[in-house]
């Protein structure tokens, strides 16, 4: 058993509505009784008035109930399942129970996508139908999957033959009624002849869509013939602007060559401009250094002129005195 077939198991069955949620723990250990309601459930899946015994009390039962359900599924359903694996009732068990799943589950999408099938196909009733293949392959899948139960009322049928063969021979031996054949058989031909007047209309109706059809698609194609000539003639008929447009595009190109030179121009007298006006500014800063630089030299002088002017006075005044 791998956790995968297990996850499959499980999610197959509550999608098919089992009523009872099955865990993934349920079969790590063999668990007789559920493999029983599961069997008894999915029995009852495909023929529920199928008479199946319940009692899986004993040994005995329950080798009763495994063949009793083993048998079933391969008449009813073509599905041969080994009843070993499911007497033991554990993971092996779900493989087996998986056979018979996967053909419901698979019966039931099938079935969901008929529905889904036949809902659009009515909203689309007046379209176009491109996709008609498709449809034709789900029908398919559709019947594929009936042949299952039709195979098991066939079944069902041949078993009652010797019943109904006698009901048969009885009705066969009773005298008919000419007159009431008679209406019988003109009210089946009149209903035939219906159903024919009915299909004559309605292929007289496709055919006549068919021919609205073509006759429009002949139209747009004429529209579209007449449309590239036209195209064509445009293209190859040259105006009587053209000379005048394309002397003043070249004229235009030639102003336009003229800005871009200028333009460079200008831009790099600017550049030589703000150069020009950097330098300047550099030189005054520099001058203005300089000249500060002279006048503190020149107060450092002047103090050292100060300085000593008094120091020749105090000499003066003190040679003086004495």
């Amino acid at each position: 058993m791998s956790f995968r077939d297990l996850r499959n198991f499980t999610e197959m069955m509550r999608a098919l509505g089992f009523p009872r949620l099955i865990s993934m723990e349920n079969f790590r250990t063999p668990n007789f009784t559920l493999v029983a309601e599961i069997l008894i459930w999915l029995v009852k899946r495909y023929e529920p008035h199928m008479d199946i015994p319940t009692d899986v009390d004993s040994e005995s039962d329950r080798i009763f109930f495994i063949k009793a359900v083993a048998q079933f599924m391969a008449t009813k359903a073509h599905i041969k399942l080994n009843t070993k694996r499911l007497y033991q009732a554990d993971g092996y068990a779900v493989k087996e129970l998986l056979k018979i799943t996967s053909v419901l589950y698979s019966a039931m999408k099938t079935k969901q996508m008929a529905l889904d099938d036949q809902v659009e196909e009515e909203n689309n009733k007046f379209k176009f139908d491109l996709s008609s293949r498709i449809s034709d392959l789900k029908t398919a899948r559709q019947l594929a999957s009936e042949v299952t139960s039709k195979g098991a009322s066939l079944y069902d049928l041949l078993g009652k033959e010797v019943e109904l063969r006698e009901m048969r021979t009885a009705a066969l031996a009773r005298p008919l009624e000419i007159n009431e054949t008679e209406k019988v058989l003109r009210a089946a031909i009149k209903e035939v002849l219906q159903s024919v007047e009915k299909t004559k209309d309605m292929l007289n109706n496709v055919v006549s869509d068919e021919n609205s059809l073509d006759a429009k698609i002949e139209k747009k194609k004429q529209e579209l013939e007449r449309n590239r000539k036209r195209l064509q003639t445009l293209q190859s008929v040259r105006p009587a602007f053209m000379d005048e447009y394309e002397k003043i595009e070249e004229d235009l190109q030639k102003q336009y060559d003229t800005y871009v030179e200028k333009f460079k121009n200008l831009c790099f007298l600017e550049s030589q401009l703000d150069e020009y006006h950097r330098l300047e500014q550099e030189r005054f800063e520099e001058a203005e250094n300089t000249l500060r630089m002279m006048q503190h030299k020149l107060r450092e002088e002047e103090q050292d002129l100060m300085r000593s002017s008094c120091e020749f006075h105090h000499l003066f005044l003190v040679s003086h005195t004495s």
